[in-house]
C-alpha cells in the first residue's frame, strides 16, 4: 500500500524535475536563438561583402572566380553552422530529459 507521504513525495519529485527541465530548456533555447542570430548576421555580412566585390569586377573570368569563392564560403559556413545548431538541439533534448531519467524505475522501500 502507498502512504500519503510517499504519494506527496512522488508528486514533489515530478514537480521539481519539471521545473529543472523548464529552466534547462529555456537556457538551451536562448543558446539556439543566439546561434541562429549569429549565423544570420554572418551570412548577411558575407553577402554584402560579395556584392561589393562583384560590383568592382570588370572581367567575366573574375566574376566567375568571385561567385565561386562566395558559393564555396557560403556552403562551408552553412554546413558548419548547421552542425553547431544541430548539436545545440541534441544538447537541448538530452538536458531536458535528464531530470526525468529516474522516473519509472523501481523505488527502494524505506
Amino acid at each position: 500500500m502507498f502512504k500519503v507521504e510517499e504519494f506527496q513525495n512522488y508528486g514533489k519529485e515530478q514537480f521539481d524535475a519539471a521545473v529543472a527541465s523548464a529552466g534547462t530548456c529555456t537556457k538551451n533555447l536562448q543558446a539556439i536563438a543566439a546561434a541562429y542570430t549569429d549565423y544570420a548576421k554572418k551570412s548577411f555580412e558575407e553577402g554584402s561583402a560579395f556584392l561589393e566585390k562583384l560590383a568592382g569586377v570588370r572581367s567575366l573570368d573574375k566574376v566567375i572566380e568571385v561567385q565561386t569563392d562566395y558559393a564555396r564560403t557560403a556552403y562551408e559556413t552553412f554546413v558548419a553552422e548547421s552542425t553547431k545548431i544541430g548539436d545545440l538541439y541534441k544538447d537541448l533534448a538530452k538536458e531536458t530529459y535528464k531530470p526525468f531519467e529516474t522516473f519509472g524505475k523501481p523505488q527502494k522501500a524505506a
